[in-house]
């Protein structure tokens, strides 16, 4: 389900929240969860203000918590160096391959050519 969120039993089309928003909101859910009378359907009542899929809301405060470390997981900023980190890790396997192709192929001096 890359870039889409499912709301209300619908697959819908991908939306970007506005980083501000999603912050907010996701700030503000994270605070109602930590209180116990709070906590049953804060997801659900704080998306509807604002009018955010309560899914992606979901989504926004898991990560807010492993961020704040009060979850496990793998936080934003790993999870940004290990995407960048496995980009890096294609481009060196390419090279490397294109390097041993170049390297079998024999050069046309030593095929039996003088040299000049």
């Amino acid at each position: 389900m890359h870039g889409r969120i499912r709301c209300h039993g619908v697959m819908s089309a991908p939306r970007k929240y506005p980083e501000e928003l999603r912050g907010w909101v996701a700030r503000m859910a994270v605070e109602v969860r930590r209180d116990p009378e709070r906590f049953g359907g804060a997801i659900r009542r704080i998306a509807d203000d604002p009018s955010v899929c309560p899914e992606a809301l979901r989504i926004w405060v898991g990560q807010a918590e492993i961020d704040g470390g009060t979850r496990p997981g793998t936080t934003g900023e790993d999870a940004e160096r290990i995407g960048e980190l496995e980009a890096e890790n294609r481009e060196l396997r390419k090279a490397n391959a294109i390097l041993r192709g170049a390297s079998a192929c024999p050069s046309r001096r030593s095929a039996g050519r003088p040299s000049r």
